[in-house]
């Protein structure tokens, strides 16, 4: 079967959403359209395709090569394929024109076990960079690491959709390419203080059309495999705000988890609104250490 990964409303609140708040994984503090972004930071928004369509990758122009910014190479062997034949849809947190249309998004949709918004604005830092980019970016480096190993990508949304894809089609976008992983891919708006990242893995569900009983368990391997290789490529801790501090957590009120029939979780890189995850999280060289961590804890599961 091919494998495939996932990664993904307005949710408003100095706490943000993620562990705190009601949102489909990260944060989403409503960062304004003057935002600055930080210093060294792109837009990201190069209408980049997916793989079936024979797309580049590019971020600002500029191709990444898959290492380090120090030259380090990934984990995986140069030249080694052990991806392919393998397909990889991933699902970068909440879109950054959601805040465009707060009617839309708001809506409410059926995630099985409730209903839930559309999708939510996702959080910033307090410079006013925001999720919803950051989650492009990160997306776009792994996509060229996974590329390199043979995988061929797909991703839900681009950033060009006028908003979301809602959390439902999200879920529907990984089943319906029978993706045999998914991920969604965000970051967290805790109170500052709260550090660290953390893994969330599907809850066993079965109520209307959410039903999980099959995926918790590959779920919860891939889950530890990517809590693995993320921590040994970052050397971010866990998070020391929710849990018994091992980086996992377990959760039934995801639509995005509830609806899916492949194996699939949430990473939430670190705390946006945590001035040392912060400085993390805007750093170019960090995120490449993070697409590292995100691709080896996939091939790891999958290889």
């Amino acid at each position: 079967m091919a494998a495939v990964l996932v990664v993904g409303a307005v949710c408003l609140g100095a706490a943000g959403c993620g562990a705190f708040g009601d949102s489909e994984g990260g944060g989403s503090d409503r960062p304004s359209r003057s935002s600055p972004t930080p210093t060294g930071e792109r837009d990201g928004r190069s209408g980049e395709k997916d793989d079936d369509k024979h797309g580049d990758d590019k971020h600002g122009g500029k191709e990444h090569s898959g290492k380090d910014d120090d030259g380090r190479q990934g984990a995986h062997k140069p030249g080694a394929s052990p991806l392919r034949g393998k397909v990889i849809v991933l699902d970068p947190g909440h879109n950054p024109r959601n805040r465009d249309q707060p009617g839309k998004i708001s809506r409410p949709v059926d995630i099985g076990t409730g209903k839930k918004e559309c999708d939510t604005t996702g959080t910033a830092t307090n410079s006013g960079y925001p999720e919803a980019e950051f989650t492009l970016d990160l997306a776009r480096r792994v996509r060229t690491q996974l590329r390199e190993r043979g995988a061929t990508v797909k991703f839900t949304h681009d950033g060009k959709e006028p908003y979301g894809p809602c959390v439902d089609e999200r879920a529907r976008k990984g089943n319906q390419a029978q993706a045999d992983a998914a991920i969604s891919l965000h970051a967290d708006g805790a109170p500052a203080g709260s550090r660290g990242f953390h893994v969330i893995l599907p809850a066993s569900v079965h109520k209307g059309e959410a039903d999980t009983r099959k995926i918790v368990g590959p779920s919860r391997q891939l889950g530890t495999d990517l809590r693995d290789a993320f921590r040994k490529a970052t050397d971010e801790p866990p998070a020391n705000y929710l849990g018994d501090g091992n980086g996992l957590d377990t959760r039934g009120d995801l639509g995005g988890l509830n609806l899916s029939k492949v194996p699939k979780v949430f990473l939430e890189c670190g705390n946006m609104r945590d001035p040392a995850d912060a400085a993390l999280l805007t750093s170019e060289k960090w995120r490449e250490k993070a697409a590292r961590g995100v691709a080896d804890g996939i091939t790891a599961f999958l290889d």
